[in-house]
């Protein structure tokens, strides 16, 4: 596996930081790695690289040893192979296999968009790794797609094309790989001037690699399908999230309180809205940082499992 030379993975947005270059579970994971204390694995959402904690890190850093990877398939993350597909149980472990390599075998875990839901799945088949877990701007995939209407299909139409059988999405994309991310970005920014041209250019650079959206729609793919099934035998099953949960949210956003849809499947859920809109971590890294501080300075290091 070569790792992938595009800007998405640089590590030029985090000066002090030192490059991640490293392989585990069949992945050649590329990011960054900085700071110092209770291990934190950060992961973005779509369609973005790691760069979109840039704003969040630094300050992180000083209390804590963060891990900020692009997830597998996603800017310069380069699975051996994408078969079978990369559900989100199959990120997770390969995360998990990540930070086992680097020496952390306990650790927290913040996400956003994908990331999150990533990271919740990591949380439930992983209990005894995560001692806290963050989500921004999600809730559990099955609670979802149960309030989809019109107007969520329109705003996030995204979900249901990308989710198309292959190779339809990839041949779509291919004829306008900026327009798509373009417009993708600019719903979520609340416009695209309001994305830092330095950054749209990494986002743009990654999502012009066929590579790359191939491996973004099969996460769209597999959330639909093994993901939502997974998700559904867990909670009739009963299962929750044995760690301390903080959900934050945009607050312009209408959807049914966060808080209330992830107590049921964690005892232990605090959260408040930000003034940001959905790409949180850019474009309310204070609010954001103020919500992370406490949690993480409280639950990061965590207890030795029983």
């Amino acid at each position: 596996m070569t790792p992938i030379t595009h800007p998405a993975a640089s590590p030029a947005f985090y000066p002090g930081f030192r490059r991640l270059d490293a392989e585990a579970a069949g992945v050649r994971f590329a990011g960054v790695v900085g700071g110092e204390g209770p291990p934190v694995l950060l992961l973005h959402g779509y369609p973005q690289t790691h760069i979109a904690w840039r704003k969040v890190a630094p300050d992180l850093a000083r209390s804590h040893t963060l891990v900020i990877p692009d997830l597998p398939g996603y800017g310069g993350s380069r699975p051996d192979t994408m078969q079978p597909r990369w559900t989100k149980r199959r990120v997770a472990a390969s995360l998990v296999a990540l930070m086992q390599s680097l020496g952390h075998q306990r650790f927290a875990v913040v996400g956003h968009d994908r990331g999150a839901r990533v990271g919740y799945r990591l949380v439930l088949d992983h209990p005894d790794a995560v001692v806290a877990f963050s989500s921004l701007t999600v809730v559990p995939t099955a609670d979802a797609l149960s309030g989809v209407d019109h107007r969520f299909s329109r705003k996030n139409f995204h979900w249901f094309f990308l989710a198309q059988d292959a190779d339809l999405p990839e041949r779509l994309l291919a004829a306008a790989p900026d327009a798509f991310i373009d417009r993708a970005l600019a719903s979520m920014a609340g416009g695209l001037e309001r994305v830092e041209p330095a950054a749209l250019d990494v986002y743009r650079a990654a999502f012009r690699d066929p590579a790359v959206r191939h491996a973004i729609c099969e996460d769209y793919r597999a959330a639909l399908t093994e993901d939502l099934a997974l998700d559904t035998a867990d909670r009739a099953a009963g299962r929750k999230l044995a760690c301390p949960v903080q959900v934050l949210w945009p607050a312009a956003e209408e959807r049914p309180d966060p808080v209330t849809v992830w107590s049921g499947w964690a005892d232990d859920v605090t959260g408040m809205p930000t003034s940001g809109g959905h790409l949180q971590p850019e474009d309310a890294p204070d609010e954001v940082l103020a919500a992370l501080r406490p949690f993480l300075g409280t639950h990061a290091r965590g207890r030795a499992p029983a």
